[in-house]
């Protein structure tokens, strides 16, 4: 019998990366000497990044389970994470930050929209079916 259920340490892995990254971004935001609009706009960033992350991540699998995806749906799913992405980079781009900084707030916010799609995927497989329950009827 194959599981497809994720081990107990690449899950805690998953949220310790998730939550590690979420409060790196986070704490460094509060830490920085930005006017508050910028805080604001990084924090939307990354918020709009892990919900069009996790969408993108479940699109996708939904389609290679054979389950039906909108093809409008799958699109506004890339384009919002790329679009998140874009926006953070040109937000970086222009921010009069040290270039370590710039290079802290990319690597966090990468981070935490990998660490968002495993913890959905470790999720979504922990109640999920094995494919031997997934062939039988319903």
């Amino acid at each position: 019998m194959l599981s497809t259920k994720p081990s107990n340490a690449f899950i805690a892995a998953s949220w310790v990366a998730l939550l590690a990254g979420l409060a790196a971004f986070i704490i460094g935001l509060w830490n920085a000497h930005m006017q508050l609009n910028e805080k604001g706009y990084y924090f939307a960033v990354l918020m709009y990044g892990l919900f069009a992350a996790i969408s993108l991540q479940k699109s996708v699998r939904d389609q290679l389970e054979g389950i039906p995806v909108t093809s409008i749906y799958y699109g506004l799913s890339w384009f919002s994470t790329l679009l998140a992405i874009a926006l953070l980079v040109v937000g970086l781009w222009n921010a009069t930050l040290l270039l370590s900084e710039k290079g802290f707030y990319a690597m966090a916010f990468a981070l935490s929209l990998f660490a968002a799609i495993a913890v959905q995927k470790n999720t979504r497989d922990a109640h999920g079916r094995t494919p031997e329950s997934a062939a039988e009827p319903s």
